[in-house]
């Protein structure tokens, strides 16, 4: 078994640390509110108040990544849509993380990225396919990963993340009763919290570093067909599309996933 840190234990992070604890993994878990410690603590976790800026990072951060060999990277970049070439928020977090990792027992490391790193001028996409985002934090995230994946003191693993969905997650909740939607005929690419553990968990066992996986489950209805589904069955105000058609027509494969870890994606959650 090993020790694993994991940044940022939040919607994804605390679970996925509960998780591993039930594995037999010890976990350094961070958080950026006082008020959590205990609940970190009480989840099992060796729980850290660790804040990183873009200009400075907690001091107890050394003690956070001490004796682990695994990092994951759970941090969002919540940037603004448009921002400035300048206002590189995020990738300077990432940049100031580097000189504490390359200083730790950090040998690997799994960084939590999204599918917004592609454009929506491809069809079917792949993790062959060449990255063209479009939104700031897509951007960002890309160079975030470049940063990681080009420094040769540890492995970098990749995980671009769907749309994230959950039992207290679903994006249907902010769509219910609003009108004129765009994209009615786009596909959806979605990954359950369920999934996302699972996929997190079958990377660390089987040891699959220096790569990249797009986690998106290999079910792709139309916007239109799925939410309208998903509000009749929570009993929500139906949302309502616009009858343009869409020009994105953005299908992003899991395959690998399902293909080099053998993980099934549990539809049965969706």
């Amino acid at each position: 078994m090993k020790q694993i840190s994991i940044l940022g234990c939040g919607w994804l992070g605390l679970p996925l640390a509960k998780k591993l604890i039930e594995k037999g993994h010890t976990v350094n878990g961070s958080t950026t509110s006082e008020n959590k410690l205990s609940i970190l603590k009480d989840a099992g976790i060796y729980p850290f108040l660790v804040t990183v800026e873009s200009d400075s990072v907690s001091k107890n951060f050394t003690d956070f990544l001490a004796g682990s060999e695994i990092l994951i990277i759970d941090i969002p970049p919540k940037l603004r849509a448009v921002a400035s070439d300048s206002n590189m928020v995020f990738v300077q977090k990432i940049e100031n993380l580097i000189p504490f990792i390359e200083k730790s027992t950090i040998q690997k490391i799994l960084f939590v990225s999204s599918t917004s790193v592609y454009g929506d001028d491809n069809d079917s996409i792949t993790e062959e396919t060449i990255p063209n985002p479009e939104t700031e934090s897509g951007k960002q995230l890309l160079l975030a990963e470049k940063i990681l994946q080009n420094n040769p003191n540890f492995e970098t693993t990749i995980l671009r993340f769907g749309g994230l969905i959950g039992k207290d997650r679903h994006p249907v909740k902010f769509l219910a009763g609003k009108e004129n939607l765009e994209n009615p005929d786009a596909p959806v690419n979605l990954i359950h919290q369920n999934d996302c553990i699972g996929v997190i968990e079958a990377i660390i066992n089987q040891e699959k570093w220096n790569t990249v996986f797009n986690a998106v489950a290999p079910f792709h209805p139309t916007r239109e067909e799925y939410y309208t589904l998903k509000a009749k069955e929570q009993n929500l105000i139906l949302p309502q599309f616009s009858s343009e058609k869409s020009n994105i027509k953005k299908t992003i494969s899991g395959k690998k996933i399902e293909n080099i870890l053998n993980y099934q994606f549990q539809l049965k959650n969706y």
